[in-house]
C-alpha cells in the first residue's frame, strides 16, 4: 500500500517575543557565540521584525515584553518560562548574565493575571529544555536545565515529563535538536542524544522526521509549528523538503544574524497556553 501523507491542521497559537534593541554578543555562554565576530543590532531587529509580522500573518497572537538593558538575551524568550494550561514555571538561569531575564519575566506574567507563577527552584531554562506534545513535556538536560527541574515541572503541570539527555554541546537547549511538530510528531537530530534517549525517541516517535547533521548545525530544528506551517531557518533546506514530504508547510525565515547568539526562530518565540 503507497503511504499516505497525513492530513496536517493548524491551530491559531498565542506567543510572547521580545525585540532585541540590546541584541549583541559580548560573552560566550554556547559554542555558537564569539565576542570577537560582529554583530548588526540593527539587523537583528529587522529579522526579527519579519518573524514576528509573519506570525501575524498566519493568524497568531505576540505579546511583547519589554526588553531590558543589559539583557542582549531576552530577545530568546522561549528560555524564559514554560506555560501550559495558564501556570508559568519562571526560568531559573544558569549562568549569571542571563539571570536578570527572570525577573522580567516573572514581573510580566505576574502583571498579565496567570493561573499560578512560580520562579524555578532548580536551573531551568524554560521551553528552550521543556517542549510541548500534547499531553506530554520532552525534557533535556546535559547542559543548561537540571533534571531534578523535571520532577519540578511535573508537581505544577501534572503532565507526563520524559527527560531527554542531551551530548552534543552545540545542540545544548533540547529545542536546538527537536521540534515538536504536532502533539504526536516531532523532528530530530539522533546524535544529539545518548543511545538512552534515542531509543526512547524511537518509541515515542517512530515515524519522526530525522534531521541529518546539515540540518541541525543550521539551527533547522530550532523550528516553530502551529500543526501544519512550520517556521525554520532557511539555510536548512533539506529539512525543509523532508516536512514538505510529510504534509507539512516549511515557511523559511533568515534568522542569520540572530544565530550568532545560538538561537533561532524558536529561540525567538515562546508559547503562552492559557
Amino acid at each position: 500500500m503507497p503511504y499516505r501523507i497525513p492530513e496536517r491542521t493548524a491551530r491559531p497559537r498565542r506567543y510572547l517575543m521580545c525585540r532585541p534593541t540590546y541584541f549583541t554578543v559580548e560573552y560566550a555562554i554556547n559554542p555558537w557565540m564569539d565576542p570577537g565576530r560582529p554583530t548588526d543590532t540593527a539587523l537583528a531587529v529587522r529579522q526579527w521584525e519579519r518573524l514576528y509580522a509573519l506570525y501575524g500573518q498566519l493568524g497568531h497572537t505576540v505579546e511583547l515584553i519589554d526588553p531590558v538593558p543589559g539583557l542582549p538575551d531576552m530577545v530568546y524568550t522561549a528560555n524564559g518560562a514554560t506555560v501550559i494550561d495558564g501556570r508559568v514555571l519562571v526560568a531559573n538561569f544558569r549562568h549569571p548574565e542571563r539571570a536578570g531575564e527572570s525577573d522580567a519575566h516573572q514581573t510580566w506574567f505576574e502583571a498579565g493575571g496567570y493561573r499560578e507563577v512560580r520562579r524555578a527552584a532548580h536551573v531551568n531554562e524554560g521551553e528552550g529544555d521543556h517542549l510541548v506534545a500534547g499531553r506530554r513535556v520532552l525534557a533535556g538536560s546535559g547542559f543548561r536545565t537540571d533534571p531534578a527541574a523535571h520532577a519540578e515541572a511535573r508537581d505544577l503541570f501534572g503532565l507526563q515529563v520524559l527527560t531527554l539527555a542531551l551530548v552534543d554541546p552545540r545542540f545544548y537547549h533540547l529545542d536546538t535538536a527537536l521540534a515538536v511538530l504536532a502533539d504526536d510528531q516531532v523532528m530530530y537530530y539522533p546524535e544529539a542524544f545518548t543511545p538512552d534517549s534515542q531509543a526512547l525517541l524511537r518509541s515515542l516517535y517512530p515515524d519522526a522526521v530525522l534531521a541529518d547533521q546539515e540540518d541541525a548545525e543550521v539551527f533547522g530544528l530550532n523550528a516553530v509549528s502551529d500543526g501544519r506551517r512550520v517556521l525554520l531557518p532557511e539555510a536548512a533546506k533539506a529539512l525543509a523538503a523532508r516536512l514538505a514530504d510529510e504534509g507539512f508547510e516549511p515557511i523559511p525565515v533568515d534568522v542569520s544574524e540572530l544565530f550568532k547568539g545560538g538561537g533561532g526562530p524558536k529561540c525567538c518565540t515562546l508559547e503562552l497556553r492559557p
